[in-house]
């Protein structure tokens, strides 16, 4: 019985806790396109050009060996 009067508070403050971070998450759009992440995966970025110009010199280069 006395577990009980450590237990059932502590059960209210973490779900106090839960309903509070799935609010923020709502108010902050964290739910708002779900499947951009799961199509995102499936296309290859490689058409994008690399950022340092010596590195390009270095894929070609590269791709001659």
């Amino acid at each position: 019985m006395s577990s009980l009067f450590l237990l059932i508070p502590l059960s209210i403050v973490l779900i106090s806790i839960a309903i509070c971070v799935f609010i923020w998450a709502v108010r902050n759009r964290q739910f708002e396109d779900l499947d951009k992440e799961a199509h995102r995966i499936l296309f290859d970025d490689d058409d994008q050009e690399p950022r340092d110009p010596d590195r390009k010199q270095q894929d070609k280069e590269r791709d001659r060996d």
